[in-house]
C-alpha cells in the first residue's frame, strides 16, 4: 500500500500558472484544474509508471465488449421517445477504472456486466484502443480548402479524499493503462469545493460542453472517490452539405404529432454510403479524412432490434452501397443520464450495496460502495459537421458513515414486529387511519 510519502508529489498553486514539475505526463488534464476551493493545496497522488502502449491485438476483444454492453445498456435506458444519446465508450471506461478496485462477487458481476472476460487483457487492449483513436485527430490534408480539423481526444482523472490511503496496485493500473492520476480533494469537509473541482476539470476537457458532470447535492462527507472520464469530438464532413439546400420541412414525432424543422440536404454524389439490414435503413456519413464516420439509420421493426444490430459486429464497418442523397435535420442537444438503476437491473448490484460491496483492491481504510454513476453527453450537428462531448463519473461512498434522513408518517404506513436476531414476522399490518 501506498504511503503519503511514497505517491504525493506535491502540486501547489494550479493557479494560472500551471504545473511545472517533470513526470506528470501520466496524469491526464492536470495543468487545467484550478485551486481547490478554501486555498487547501491540491497534491498529486500517482503510481511513478510511464504509459503503457497496450496491446493492439486486445482491441478487438474491447470493442466488442463495449458494442455488447452498449446493446445492453440501450435496452435499459432507451424505452422513452425522449432525446437520448450516451458515449458507451466513456462509460465503459470509467466503469473499467472502477472494476480495478473491485474484489469477489462486485468484480465478477461488473466484468459480466461489462462483456470483459479477463480485466488485465482488457485494460492492455483499452489502452491500446484510446491511443489509436486519439491518433485520429489532427489536421486533415486531402482538400485545398480549411474547414478545420478533427478534434479526438479522451481524459480520466480520479478524485479522492485526502484522508483514505489508496493501494499501489490500483493507482498503477489506472496510471499505466489509463493514464489516471488522482488529485487528493477533501469531501469530508469541503464537498462542495470538491464537486466544483470536478466539474471545472470536466467542463474544460470538453471545452464546456459538460459543464456540470455532478450537480449539487450528489456528493457529501461520506464521498471517498469519483473516477471520470470526459471524451471530446469535433469533425468536418467528408462532403458538407450546402446551406443553401437546407430549408424547413416537417419532421413527424412517436406521438404522431408533426414539427418543422431545418432540414439539410446532400448530393447523391458525395462521399455518403447506403446501408440496409434486417432491422434498418440507414447511411454512413464519412467525416473528412474517411476514418471517422456518423452512422444514421430508421428502424424497420423494433427500435431495440435496429440498435442490436447497428452495435453488432458488421453494420459499422461493411462497405455499403455508394450513391445516396440523404435528408437530415440539424439537430443539438445534452442528455443527462442516471446509470445507476440501469447497470443495477443488469446485475451490477452488489457494486451499489453498502456492506455487501467489495473494493478492498481500492483501500484498505474504508468498505466503499458506488454511490452514483452519472453520464451527460452533448451533441451538435449541422451542415458542416459534427461536435459531441461526453463524460461519466462514478462515485464512490463511505459504507460505514451514515447518511441523515427524515422520516415523517403522516400518511397510511405499515409495521412489522419482529425479533431482532432472525426477522421473524411476529405481526404485520398497515395503519390506514391513527384516530
Amino acid at each position: 500500500m501506498l504511503t503519503r510519502r511514497q505517491v504525493v508529489r506535491a502540486v501547489g498553486g494550479l493557479g494560472a500558472a500551471g504545473i511545472a514539475a517533470p513526470g506528470l505526463d501520466a496524469c491526464t488534464g492536470v495543468d487545467s484544474v484550478a485551486d481547490h476551493p478554501g486555498n487547501h493545496p491540491i497534491r498529486l497522488v500517482k503510481a511513478d509508471v510511464a504509459r503503457s502502449a497496450g496491446q493492439p491485438a486486445a482491441v478487438d476483444g474491447v470493442v466488442a465488449a463495449v458494442r455488447s454492453f452498449a446493446t445492453d445498456l440501450w435496452g435499459q435506458v432507451g424505452g422513452s421517445e425522449a432525446n437520448l444519446a450516451l458515449s458507451p465508450y466513456s462509460i465503459a471506461v470509467a466503469l473499467a477504472m472502477t472494476a480495478n478496485g473491485a474484489a469477489s462477487a462486485t468484480a465478477r458481476q461488473m466484468l459480466e456486466v461489462l462483456h470483459v472476460d479477463s480485466l488485465a487483457a482488457h485494460n492492455t487492449g483499452m489502452a491500446a484502443l484510446t491511443q489509436e483513436l486519439q491518433a485520429l485527430a489532427g489536421p486533415v490534408t486531402l482538400r485545398d480548402d480549411n474547414r478545420g480539423a478533427i478534434a479526438l481526444a479522451t481524459a480520466d482523472q480520479l478524485f479522492g479524499d485526502r484522508s483514505v490511503t489508496w493501494h499501489r496496485a490500483f493507482l498503477t493500473v489506472l496510471a499505466k493503462q489509463y493514464g489516471a492520476g488522482m488529485l487528493d480533494v477533501d469531501f469530508q469537509g469541503d464537498a462542495e469545493g470538491a464537486r466544483r473541482l470536478v466539474n471545472d476539470w470536466t467542463a474544460r476537457q470538453t471545452h464546456a460542453r459538460i459543464p456540470d458532470i455532478l450537480p449539487q447535492g450528489i456528493v457529501d462527507a461520506t464521498t471517498r472517490l469519483v473516477l471520470v472520464n470526459a471524451l471530446y469530438f469535433r469533425a468536418p464532413w467528408d462532403t458538407p452539405f450546402e446551406r443553401s439546400a437546407t430549408g424547413d420541412a416537417a419532421f413527424h414525432r412517436a406521438d404522431g404529432s408533426i414539427v418543422q424543422v431545418p432540414m439539410m440536404r446532400g448530393d447523391a454524389e458525395g462521399s455518403a454510403v447506403y446501408l440496409a439490414g434486417r432491422h434498418f435503413t440507414g447511411a454512413r456519413l464519412p467525416y473528412r479524412g474517411g476514418r471517422l464516420a456518423m452512422t444514421v439509420a430508421l428502424s424497420t421493426a423494433r427500435e431495440d432490434a435496429a440498435v442490436a444490430e447497428l452495435l453488432g459486429p458488421h453494420a459499422l464497418t461493411e462497405a455499403g452501397e455508394p450513391a445516396v442523397s440523404v435528408t437530415m435535420p440539424r439537430w443539438s442537444y445534452r442528455v443527462a443520464t442516471d446509470l445507476g438503476e440501469a447497470l443495477g437491473a443488469l446485475g451490477m448490484t452488489d457494486a451499489f450495496a453498502a456492506g455487501r460491496a467489495d473494493f478492498s483492491r481500492m483501500t484498505a481504510d474504508e468498505r466503499l460502495h458506488l454511490a452514483f454513476v452519472v453520464h451527460q453527453t452533448f451533441v451538435a450537428v449541422d451542415e458542416d459537421g459534427t461536435e459531441a462531448a461526453a463524460a461519466t463519473a462514478v462515485g464512490m461512498a463511505d459504507s460505514a458513515v451514515a447518511r441523515s434522513h427524515t422520516l415523517v408518517l403522516d400518511r397510511p404506513f405499515l409495521f412489522v414486529i419482529h425479533d431482532t436476531a432472525h426477522g421473524t414476522p411476529l405481526f404485520v399490518g398497515r395503519v390506514a387511519d391513527p384516530s
